[in-house]
């Protein structure tokens, strides 16, 4: 079995974008890549044809591999639910809900269907582009390790280590995490890659020379800083930063539990859009349209609306604008919430009232990709009437319908309803003509199109950046 493992200094290095780049470049080489990581913690989920769940990172990744998603590139999939808890999310379905502790405890029973995962896609694709998660130092997690270095024994991957300089401090990130690691472990890693550099390359050299000098591993590349359009998994992500305000500006309320926020990322890539995250009523001001997102605890979150004045901002700003709702987002502009099976938190609690609808919570996921129409459309998105769209549903809960509006407020339970070819660009005319202003021949590239410029922007970064002929030979291709 032809592999190699991507780990990194910590979270956040970019492991993720480096496995889709080198998926990607293998592909075009003539190659057969599929990536793989046992374990991933994300609250941004994608549902796979057969129905099945798994992470982001991972749909991105076989994206770039010219593969369909399954989840058996991600067999473990944990989805925060507390600061101290997560839903275990086992081959693509629900497991349980579990402490951090208990899972921590039960993790090493899950070997086999990790193993077993891994060797069904070996079998099919070559090499195996593996992804760690965090960083192999953490020693408090060493044991039962089913990720980074126990899961590259498991299936005998060399590993090249990724450290984050734009972060500061690189040379410390990559020798420290090697100097925690047993002779055992470090013989495994096999380079090093520094990762989004800004600036001239050629100033590393002498810390490159040491780093290799103290450690006797090859530096194998330094990767420049790059944007790409391409989804982010978890909070970590750079999208929630302050932008700068643009002609048409679209709010998305940040949630505590924010989830698949990547449903919104087709607006960034229109020109004269600017897509803000905002956390604090003063950060709403009077956008164009507001979106209250997907949440992986929806009482919590809508609890935290009350409690931060955040939904009497929704409320007054819904008597004149355009709010939409999505999955969990959806379910708050209801009536009314009820968990009596305690799927979250338990109880009831009043929803915003701005769609006539009624959700009740349900310890059966529902988890299905949608192809429809948008029908029975009232106010100012009309036009949208008759049009296609896709994505999918993934949501513990049922609502009085799947879909709903109410004068300019809509909702929907469908992750990706807006990366349809037409409903953006639609969309956006709505909102240019509402301030008076002539849409002309606004054109949008569609999600998919987009994607796939990013992926041959990364691999031809990753063609410039790393010593290919080394890795390849690390791969033994």
């Amino acid at each position: 079995m032809k592999n190699i493992m991507i780990q990194g200094t910590m979270s956040g290095a970019g492991k993720s974008l480096l496995v889709a780049g080198l998926c990607r470049v293998l592909k075009e080489d003539g190659y057969s890549p599929a990536p793989f990581k046992s374990q991933n913690m994300a609250l941004n989920s994608y549902i796979t044809k057969s129905g099945l769940e798994m992470g982001r990172a991972q749909v991105t990744q076989a994206e770039a591999a010219g593969l369909e998603p399954s989840a058996l590139m991600n067999p473990i999939l944990l989805k925060p639910t507390t600061d101290t808890g997560s839903q275990v999310i086992v081959n693509g379905r629900v497991r349980d809900n579990m402490s951090a502790r208990d899972y921590f405890a039960y993790k090493k029973a899950l070997i086999p269907e990790v193993m077993e995962a891994y060797g069904r896609l070996a079998e099919m694709y070559s090499p195996i582009v593996i992804e760690g998660a965090g960083s192999p130092a953490e020693i408090n997690l060493r044991k039962n390790d089913i990720v980074n270095m126990g899961l590259a024994e498991m299936v005998d991957a060399p590993v090249l280590l990724v450290g984050d300089i734009d972060r500061g401090g690189v040379f410390a990130q990559l020798l420290g995490t090697v100097e925690w690691l047993s002779k055992e472990e470090r013989a495994r890693v096999k380079g090093f890659i520094i990762n989004k550099f800004r600036g001239d390359a050629s100033l590393l050299d002498d810390g490159l020379r040491m780093l290799e000098e103290r450690t006797g591993i090859p530096v194998l590349g330094v990767v420049p800083y790059v944007q790409l359009d391409l989804p982010d998994e978890d909070s970590l992500t750079e999208r929630f930063a302050s932008k700068k305000s643009e002609i048409i500006d679209i709010v998305v309320v940040r949630l505590p539990h924010i989830s698949n926020f990547s449903d919104f990322d087709v607006f960034e890539g229109i020109e004269g859009v600017s897509l803000r995250y905002a956390s604090r009523t003063d950060e709403l001001r009077n956008p164009d349209m507001m979106i209250i997102p997907g949440t992986k605890n929806t009482i919590d979150d809508l609890r935290w609306l009350r409690e931060s004045g955040m939904e009497t901002a929704v409320l007054h700003y819904a008597e004149k604008g355009i709010v939409f709702g999505i999955c969990g987002g959806y379910q708050m502009l209801g009536k009314n919430v009820a968990d009596s099976d305690s799927v979250e938190c338990g109880g009831e609690m009043r929803g915003m009232g701005l769609l006539n609808i009624d959700t009740v919570l349900t310890k059966e996921k529902k988890r299905t990709q949608v192809k429809d129409r948008f029908t029975g459309i009232t106010g100012a998105l009309s036009a949208l009437e008759g049009m296609e769209y896709e994505g999918y549903e993934i949501h513990m809960g049922r609502s009085s319908t799947d879909f709903a509006s109410n004068g300019n407020i809509y909702g929907s339970y469908v992750h990706g309803i807006f990366d349809a070819p037409g409903v953006a660009e639609t969309i956006i005319k709505i909102l240019l003509q509402r301030r008076g202003l002539d849409a002309g021949s606004l054109k949008v590239m569609s999600e998919k199109e987009r994607r796939e410029n990013s992926y041959k922007i990364l691999a031809n970064v990753l063609r410039k950046s790393l010593n290919l002929d080394k890795i390849y030979e690390i791969i033994d291709l």
